[in-house]
């Protein structure tokens, strides 16, 4: 089993006060009003910081769906049955999830990751299969993960990465009770009552709803000793999430931008930055989920998302449609006229 220090990789800080204040010029002499681009320029400039250069380009972007099943499904937290994981996994490989229909849209390469579902895949294209076990175990009775499945979780997702070639980073995600899972990791890392985390997922009613609080609450109970980061991703998360850790992780390594989608890509960025707290430099946040812990996530990340759209699907579908913000921001900061090469008068 990977030691922690073998696992999670020194993330330095990419702050540049000198390359910062030549970005932030060459956005303030475009033929404009000062700040007039409002948020875009903000991204302009988070973009060039982390690719580390005043003309930022986006290289082969890479959308990636961790899948995995989560043993806390069998106690009725979601509204749909544990096999809607497989059965959308084959929905994506096969082109028909929003996610799929948004990535071929914008040319993202999309890759469906078998973190530990439920199923056997045949292999095919678009598919890589790393499962570590046929989902998580049930975190009323132990442990979602032991400590080894955890580690070979992150490491593998460290390993994925380094595999797929560009310089950004898509999360998406589909587990059915991953919910539950990310409202789990935000109480405890977060700090937050879990009444505020819980929501309604896959869209339950009152009395659902108030079922999952119910379950969850023995299930944060249950594991009080699970405080760190790794023992409380361990304990509480799934595979598919442990897995996105490793991957957020190896893209802050490599400084690729990470596109972080909604409430459960969030709850890995979340651990992920516990760990190496300089990762949080390197995301650019794509919407606000109506998830209710959404916005505590986002809270507790610091995180202003681009988009507010009421969207509460996963899949990474957030992340798609915010895609084309990224590509206008290093657009606009490349081809954009400047005031002294239009000749046009700068204000008085």
């Amino acid at each position: 089993m990977s030691t922690p220090q073998d696992l999670i990789p020194v993330i330095s800080s990419i702050q540049d006060p000198a390359l910062a204040a030549r970005l932030q010029h060459r956005i303030d002499r475009k033929t404009k009003p000062l700040g007039s681009l409002g948020r875009l320029e903000d991204l302009m400039l988070r973009l060039g910081l982390i690719l580390g250069t005043e003309t930022p380009q986006l290289v082969e972007p890479q959308m990636m769906v961790f899948a995995a099943d989560h043993g806390i499904a069998a106690h009725g937290v979601s509204a749909f049955p544990p096999e809607v994981t497989w059965q959308m996994v084959e929905n994506f490989l096969s082109g028909g999830a929003a996610v799929s229909v948004l990535a071929r849209q914008h040319g993202l390469t999309l890759s469906v990751v078998d973190a530990g579902v439920k199923h056997q895949f045949q292999p095919r294209a678009g598919l890589l299969i790393a499962k570590i076990a046929m989902g998580t175990a049930d975190m009323l009775a132990g442990p979602a993960m032991t400590p080894d499945q955890c580690s070979t979780a992150v490491a593998a997702g460290k390993t994925l990465l380094q595999k797929r070639p560009g310089n950004v980073l898509l999360l998406g995600e589909m587990g059915i009770g991953n919910t539950s899972a990310a409202a789990l990791l935000l109480a405890r890392l977060g700090g937050y009552a879990l009444v505020d985390c819980v929501g309604r997922g896959t869209g339950l009613d009152d009395a659902q709803l108030k079922h999952k609080l119910d379950v969850l609450t023995r299930a944060l109970n249950r594991h009080p000793r699970a405080t760190d980061p790794l023992a409380a991703l361990a304990a509480l998360g799934g595979l598919e999430i442990a897995m996105m850790v490793g991957a957020v992780l190896q893209a802050a390594l490599e400084r690729r931008i990470i596109v972080v989608d909604g409430f459960i890509t969030g709850a890995a960025v979340l651990v992920a930055a516990r760990l190496q707290p300089a990762v949080l430099e390197r995301c650019v946040f794509a919407h606000r989920s109506q998830e209710v812990g959404h916005r505590l996530m986002l809270e507790s990340l610091k995180a202003q998302p681009l988009l507010d759209l009421g969207l509460r699907l996963g899949e990474g579908s957030g992340a798609a449609l915010a895609w084309p913000l990224l590509g206008s921001a290093c657009q606009v900061l490349s081809d954009m006229a400047s005031f002294d090469s239009a000749g046009v008068s700068d204000q008085r």
